[in-house]
Parts: structure tokens; sequence; C-alpha cells
């Protein structure tokens, strides 16, 4: 089937042109890039058929889920970190065998601002949970 009337348009973001000398006005670039898309199209529809869609979501939720879980593990076990050198510091202060009271100092308002960013993404993730969850179906 020849399409006709479109053998004169220039070239189509460098493709190459779409009719130019060919008999079906389509020309040789173009046959070949709507070959390579056809081939794509194809393999992805193959795709489709051999894992559904709803187990690709779940499997890459799964993931995304693990990361989070572990970057929260990770953030409160620095907390805890902080919280044992702001009690181990004080104690030290408080006998009279740390050297340099300003460490204790520097222990304890590290810890205070973490426990206050640690209660802000707190008090943020649970207003988004709720937003969430009052959202209309």
């Amino acid at each position: 089937m020849a399409v006709t009337g479109i053998g004169s348009l220039p070239g189509i973001g460098g493709i190459g042109g779409i009719g130019a000398g060919s008999v079906d006005g389509v020309g040789q670039a173009g046959s070949s890039l709507l070959d390579r898309i056809n081939q794509i199209y194809q393999r992805q529809a193959a795709d489709v058929g051999s894992t559904s869609a709803d187990t690709r979501v779940s499997e890459a939720a799964a993931g995304r889920g693990a990361d989070f879980a572990r970057m929260i593990a990770n953030g409160i076990g620095s907390l805890e970190s902080l919280d044992r050198t702001a009690a181990e510091r004080g104690v030290q202060a408080a006998t009279g065998d740390l050297n340099d009271v300003h460490d204790y100092v520097i222990a304890a308002t590290e810890m205070q601002t973490a426990t206050e960013i640690t209660t802000t993404l707190r008090n943020k993730a649970l207003e988004a949970f709720n937003d969430i969850m009052r959202m209309p179906l």
C-alpha cells in the first residue's frame, strides 16, 4: 500500500526524511527506525506476557521498601550512638574524668539536634500517612 503526498516532507528530527525516494512513502532510514521500534515493542510485549505487571510492581516496591527500612534502621542506630556518646561524656564530666567540658556540650547538642530532626521526620511521615488515608477513593 502506497502512501501519497508525503514524499516531499523534509527530514524529521534527523531521521533523514519521510518518503525520500521510497515507493511506500517511508524512507530507508525511517523504515529501519520503524523496524527497530517494532522490535522493541515486541520484546516489551513478550516481557509483559512472561511476568505480570503486578508482580513487577510488587518486586520493585519490595526493593524500595527494604532500602527505606535499612535507611531508617541506620538512622536510629546513629541516634542511639549519639545518645550513648552524650551519656558517656555526661558521666565523665560529672566525675571529673573529662578534660574538656566542651566535648560534653558538643555531644549533648549533637544528640539534641538529632532527636529534634528524628521527631520532625516522624511527625511529617505521620502527617503524610494521615493525608493519604483521608484521600477519597
